[in-house]
């Protein structure tokens, strides 16, 4: 263990001996952190995931440069079909541990199989839709989904809760333990599939419990011995001698009158109950083109409601406003940055600058920002003055438009350069849009008081207001 302050190694007393730090509280954080590592390993090897997860996020809380237990947090998503938030905690780990890291073999793994890497983000987008079809009342839709889902992804473990969830809506127990099933051999520790699981188990103990009630052979005799209970067939006497031969003639009389009186109208009833297992089969065969029918009518309707509703939205998701369009966007910059020399700066920003910094500052996670501002301070210094001198080279040609767009990236990527905002509001002016220049010379005396560019601002302002 390393001193949090100068580096050194640490000793047994609570400060370091190198620079008299007060590492004592420090190290009980690291201490209780690396227990819940070995906590989440442990149920991570047991595939308890559910628990192996709240474990290493607790651990990562009190270390977030524990790149083990993020190696192994990415490990147990990917584990749980969640791959998106598997790359991210890899990539974070990349970002605090560049060399001798696993999880560099891990995106690469991923990165090796696009089609695959495709097919497991489409799962997620359908997920979304099946639970928008759930919460619109449309099950017969959402299951349809849910079923591509499990063949495409069969690890996704909320996609086949949920599936499960609609066949016991549907009382169809029998299917809903088999979509449990793996969910239990996937997460063991899962507490809404072991809810699940016992409520269909116990509905299918009660189905099976029940027996229709066997109806008493009436020739038999039927005597209890104690508790035992003796079934004994009657016995009935056989007749002898002329007897004998009397009943067999009686017998063949009788056959005869049933044959002469019964035969006809026997034929006639089979000629009957054949004609009508023949409609009674027709119209099973009917029945069951028609189910198929409406089957393939709902998967027609599904189909195209997929299709109209990917054609609307496939801006959003292939641009960087999106959530998936932003961790992409990331992974790319994180990628170029790993190339060390041969990095290319300007690659790096342009992926930076496709993410959205509303998404960024409101709904991006906290490791999001973290990676994302460290690939800014990076660049940032070198691409900003790249933009600013295509900036120069723009105005002196007075290709005011350029200049704006080069002056506006050059600020962007370095908000501390007071030249660039100040050209910025020169070019704002020379094009005409007098309210913008105005507005930036007033951040040039907001942001830089006190300096050059702060009070030929000033005079500027002055004179747009005249």
């Amino acid at each position: 263990m390393n001193c949090y302050k100068c580096g050194c190694a640490l000793s047994e007393k609570d400060f370091c001996t190198a620079c008299g730090a007060d590492v004592g509280t420090y190290k009980k954080l690291i201490f209780l952190s690396n227990q819940y590592y070995n906590e989440g390993l442990e149920r991570a090897q047991v595939r308890d995931l559910t628990g192996a997860k709240e474990k290493l996020r607790q651990c990562l809380k009190l270390n977030k440069v524990n790149t083990q237990a993020r190696n192994l947090l990415g490990l147990v998503y990917f584990e749980l079909g969640e791959l998106v938030e598997a790359l991210t905690e890899w990539v974070i780990s990349t970002t605090y541990q560049q060399e001798k890291n696993l999880a560099s073999d891990y995106i690469e793994m991923v990165q090796s199989n696009p089609a695959a890497l495709d097919g497991i983000n489409n799962t997620i987008h359908k997920y979304n839709i099946a639970l928008n079809s759930c919460h619109n009342g449309s099950l017969d839709m959402a299951k349809i989904q849910l079923r591509k889902i499990v063949n495409i992804n069969p690890k996704l473990l909320k996609a086949r809760q949920l599936l499960a969830l609609l066949y016991i809506k549907d009382e169809d127990w029998e299917k809903a333990r088999r979509e449990l099933e793996p969910c239990r051999r996937i997460d063991i520790g899962n507490v809404l599939t072991n809810h699940y699981l016992r409520e269909v188990k116990e509905m299918l103990g009660l189905e099976e419990g029940k027996s229709s009630k066997k109806k008493e052979n009436s020739s038999a005799v039927v005597m209890k011995s104690g508790n035992d209970v003796i079934i004994q067939p009657k016995h009935v006497g056989e007749p002898k001698g002329f007897g004998l031969f009397l009943n067999i003639a009686v017998g063949l009389v009788i056959g005869l009158a049933i044959g002469w009186f019964l035969l006809g109208p026997i034929r006639m009833r089979m000629a009957e109950s054949g004609v009508e297992k023949e409609l009674q089969q027709t119209r099973e065969e009917l029945a069951a083109k028609s189910t198929s029918l409406e089957e393939l009518n709902l998967e027609y309707a599904n189909i195209k409601s997929t299709l109209e509703e990917t054609a609307a939205r496939l801006d959003s998701y292939e641009s960087s406003e999106g959530e998936n369009g932003a961790l992409k966007n990331l992974m790319l910059a994180q990628i170029e940055y790993d190339k060390g020399d041969s990095r290319d700066p300007m690659v790096i920003a342009g992926y930076l600058s496709n993410i959205d910094e509303t998404y960024v500052e409101q709904k991006a996670t906290e490791e999001f920002k973290t990676m994302y501002e460290l690939m800014m301070s990076s660049v940032g210094g070198t691409v900003g003055a790249q933009f600013y001198e295509a900036g120069n080279e723009a105005y002196r040609i007075m290709d005011y438009t350029s200049a704006v767009e080069n002056y506006e990236k050059a600020v962007f990527f370095d908000s501390e350069n007071s030249d660039a905002l100040f050209a910025l509001a020169n070019a704002y002016r020379q094009t005409g849009d007098k309210a913008k220049a105005k507005e930036t010379y007033e951040l040039v005396t907001e942001r830089f008081p006190g300096t050059e560019n702060a009070t030929r601002a000033l005079g500027f302002i002055a004179e747009l207001g005249e």
